[in-house]
């Protein structure tokens, strides 16, 4: 009862936190996971693989219901998104396996890696209105290229559990999409990448002896269960709290707060 209710705690965060700042849910859920199924006695061979996996499986339903949004706006780009998928389908699979072949804590060093990295992206990026290709002529790739990009992607976003939406929006962004265009194919992407990498993290972890009850592979249900069950109508909360809040001053303050997480997760 006691795990069920922090992670219900921490699908309040992301959710608030992904619908005030746009941050993916696995940026927010992944640590604390690791430290929660540590602290729960978990064997440490297979806590960061679970908590990968069981963020994976909650991006799905948050993922679905954006996507829906943009499409009812009329600002996905299914051809190009459904290039982009394939490709990612195949790199989310894959990123499964590679997980799957990393010691517990090679994988929690290398998310500590990552959370810095985002952590940097934010301090550093300077977020602007992209008009249609600022008057330049978009400049996407054919449909190898693009299933390259997707394979990447969706590889890199299964390993750390994450939608992909910090690697698929500055990529649509150098290729010239508008950036409401933009957005709204890297929600439509995240749900391949959500739906693969579960299926993977699933598959890869099936017949592990020291997963505890309760799990499917490396999906732990009870913490993925609570944490949709909180975190998607308090995305809705924290979008409307973003046009309210100081949004700049939050990102900074969250993005020290990762470095601190990253820097300790790396030297744990």
């Amino acid at each position: 009862m006691t795990l069920v209710l922090i992670c219900a705690l921490i699908g309040v965060f992301a959710g608030l936190l992904g619908g005030a700042l746009g941050l993916g849910g696995g940026v927010v859920i992944v640590p604390p996971l690791i430290y929660l199924f540590h602290a729960m006695g978990f064997d440490g061979a297979v806590v960061a693989q679970m908590a990968v996996g069981t963020s994976l499986a909650t991006i799905i339903v948050t993922a679905g219901s954006s996507v829906r949004a943009h499409h009812v706006a009329g600002f996905v780009r299914w051809p190009l998104a459904w290039r982009l998928a394939g490709g990612i389908v195949v790199g989310a699979l894959l990123g499964a396996v590679v997980a799957d072949r990393l010691s517990g804590a090679a994988l929690t060093r290398l998310f500590g890696v990552f959370a810095v990295l985002i952590a940097a992206q934010m301090l550093l990026s300077r977020r602007r209105a992209v008009s249609a290709g600022d008057g330049l002529p978009e400049r996407v790739p054919g449909g190898v290229g693009l299933a390259g990009v997707g394979s990447v992607i969706g590889g890199i976003s299964s390993l750390f559990g994450i939608g992909g939406g910090s690697l698929t929006v500055p990529f649509l962004s150098w290729c010239r999409l508008p950036m409401q265009n933009a957005v709204a194919i890297s929600a439509a992407c995240g749900l391949p990448i959500a739906l693969a990498g579960s299926a993977g993290f699933v598959a890869t972890g099936w017949g592990r002896t020291e997963l505890p009850p309760w799990s499917l592979g490396y999906l732990y249900l009870p913490a993925a269960l609570a944490i949709v069950v909180t975190s998607f109508p308090m995305a809705r909360v924290g979008a409307r709290l973003s046009h309210r809040l100081p949004s700049a001053t939050l990102r900074r303050i969250f993005a020290a707060v990762l470095i601190v997480i990253g820097v300790e997760l790396i030297l744990n």
